[in-house]
C-alpha cells in the first residue's frame, strides 16, 4: 500500500524555516534530528514540527513545496499560523 505524500514544515532553535515532502513526516523529523537529513539543518539544535499537510502524489507534493519555499518569511509565519489544511485552497485564497 502506497503512502500518500506529505509537505511539513520545521523550525529551528534559531528560527530558521525549512520545509520539505516525505511520506512519513515522523520518520524524516528523526532523520533530521540525527543530522542524516538535509545539510541546511545539520547543527541547527533542536527542530520542531511547526506545520505539516496531506500533499498529493510526489509531483503535486513537489509543486506545493516549490511554492512554499517562494514564499516570503512573513507569508510562511502566516502559514504556520493558519494551519491550513489544503494548502492549494490556501494558495488560491491568497492570491
Amino acid at each position: 500500500m502506497q503512502q500518500g505524500w506529505q509537505l511539513y514544515m520545521l523550525q529551528t532553535a534559531a528560527g530558521m524555516l525549512y520545509t520539505g515532502i516525505t511520506t512519513d513526516v515522523h520518520r524524516r523529523l528523526l532523520q533530521h534530528q540525527c543530522g542524516k537529513g538535509a545539510r541546511a539543518l545539520r547543527g541547527k539544535g533542536p527542530l520542531t514540527l511547526v506545520f505539516n499537510c496531506d500533499a498529493g502524489d510526489r509531483a503535486a507534493a513537489s509543486r506545493l513545496e516549490y511554492q512554499v519555499k517562494q514564499l516570503s518569511r512573513t507569508q510562511k509565519l502566516l502559514l504556520v499560523a493558519q494551519q491550513p489544511s489544503c494548502l492549494n485552497a490556501w494558495f488560491s485564497r491568497s492570491d
